[in-house]
């Protein structure tokens, strides 16, 4: 609501009190369970301070704060508006006079979590009783996990070195100052050239990755074998099995370790197609997700299997090599760039040549990346110039195209002995690939 012009959001204000004067003429039930919220909302919160320290205010200070804000909230239709800003200086004075009270009794706390929580704990309960409800708890609740979860993200960020601190914020720099300022309307021949949706399907990939890339940082080092697949194949499918085919040129034990976790990333691409899919075009998921997860499982059958296979011999986990950071500018402009091309492409392909030319261009861009003409796919069905079938299909068929990509990779990066252990894996994959597209009706 703060960034609606000031004459709407005194509309609004007006709106939410006539709404609510109208419950209290009437029935007091919505009043009440609101008064009720807001006092829970502040035992919730006064709980985890008064467990944490409990020295400027603690459980019953809390609960009355919410209290405080909830009832200036109802005041302010019949006294004005000017009742909260008033409620708030009043409040933030109390504040100070506790914490020059904690001074002088030598008590010292560099920290001001306190406080803020306490101002933010009236603003909660005021809210509470003028706008939704939903929203209200949702804030309350947040602010006790917050506050609960101190200590634990402190060792998070100590965990974080600069090189990923630097990445967060480049992160930041993709989906909050970029992103914001493109145009949102398309250009170029076909129309489907938008600079904010293309660049909105960036950080939707960077995000992916990004999260993959925190839970390696996290977890990398002490990562397992199938783990190492989990991991690699949230990052990047592709680059992990460049990385494990370089791995593979060594002993029998790192060669089988190393076509597990590349089938296994190849399976972790069904789930980021998934949930590309489910971002970009969730109408479609009715028709276009049962057939990829069976795809899905039948690779997460084909991994399983070979990992029993693999036992559990200590000589044939493999190392996780480092993973390349996902937010790097130079890559994303790659991709965007990638992504408006194919687009363009399947645009062009589908409306010349059908759902066969659709196909071709699946299968060639599908050879170095699935992202790119996943995303694509699913803004034409968005746009209403794909059907959910077609959709599908499309994935699989570029799904197809990569298995055949990466096997390369390995038969030049890893050489025949690491294919050896691979081809069956990647057989059993293909064979189920094709019974779905061939089958599925």
């Amino acid at each position: 609501m703060l960034l609606l012009p000031a004459t709407r959001r005194g509309s609004w204000f007006r709106r939410a009190r006539q709404e609510l004067t109208t419950d209290m003429d009437g029935d007091l039930g919505p009043v009440l369970l609101r008064l009720a919220l807001a006092t829970g909302i502040g035992l919730l919160v006064g709980l985890q301070r008064e467990q944490a320290e409990g020295r400027v205010a603690g459980l019953r200070t809390f609960a009355l704060t919410a209290l405080l804000g909830a009832i200036c909230a109802l005041l302010s239709e019949p006294a004005g508006a000017w009742v909260l800003p008033a409620a708030i200086l009043a409040l933030a004075s109390l504040v100070i006079l506790g914490n020059i009270a904690k001074l002088r009794a030598g008590l010292q706390d560099p920290g001001i979590t306190t406080e803020v929580a306490v101002l933010l704990t009236f603003v909660i309960g005021a809210y509470l009783m003028i706008g939704r409800v939903e929203v209200g708890i949702v804030s309350g609740g947040a602010l006790a996990v917050l506050l609960q979860f101190k200590d634990r993200g402190h060792r998070l960020v100590q965990r974080l070195g600069d090189r990923d601190v630097a990445a967060v914020m480049r992160f930041a720099l993709l989906s909050l100052v970029i992103l914001p300022v493109l145009p949102n309307q398309t250009y170029g021949p076909l129309d489907v050239l938008n600079p904010r949706q293309i660049w909105l399907m960036v950080v939707l990939i960077v995000g992916i990755g990004f999260a993959g890339y925190l839970a390696y940082r996290f977890l990398g080092e002490r990562a397992g074998t199938p783990l190492s697949g989990l991991l690699g194949g949230a990052i990047s499918s592709t680059a992990t099995t460049v990385s494990y085919a370089r791995l593979g040129s060594g002993e029998e034990a790192s060669q089988r370790a190393a076509a597990l976790v590349i089938m296994i990333a190849s399976a972790v691409v069904f789930v980021r197609v998934l949930v590309e899919i489910a971002a970009v075009a969730p109408a479609s998921l009715r028709t276009a997700a049962p057939p990829i997860v069976v795809v899905l499982a039948g690779f997460s059958l084909v991994s399983f299997v070979a990992w029993l296979r693999l036992g559990r011999d200590p000589e044939a986990a493999a190392p996780m090599p480092d993973q390349r950071n996902p937010t790097e500018l130079g890559p994303a402009l790659v991709f965007g760039l990638l992504y408006g091309v194919i687009l363009l492409a399947v645009a062009w392909g589908e409306s010349r040549f059908g759902d066969d030319g659709l196909y071709l261009i699946a299968a060639i861009s599908g050879l170095s990346d699935m992202d790119a003409i996943t995303l694509s796919a699913a803004e034409l069905y968005r746009q209403g110039r794909l059907e959910a079938g077609a959709l599908w299909r499309v994935v699989l068929v570029a799904s197809l195209s990569n298995l055949v990509f990466k096997l390369g990779v390995c038969a030049v990066l890893g050489g025949r002995r690491l294919v050896r252990h691979l081809l069956p894996l990647y057989g059993a994959g293909a064979g189920i690939l094709l019974l779905v597209l061939v089958l599925w009706p």
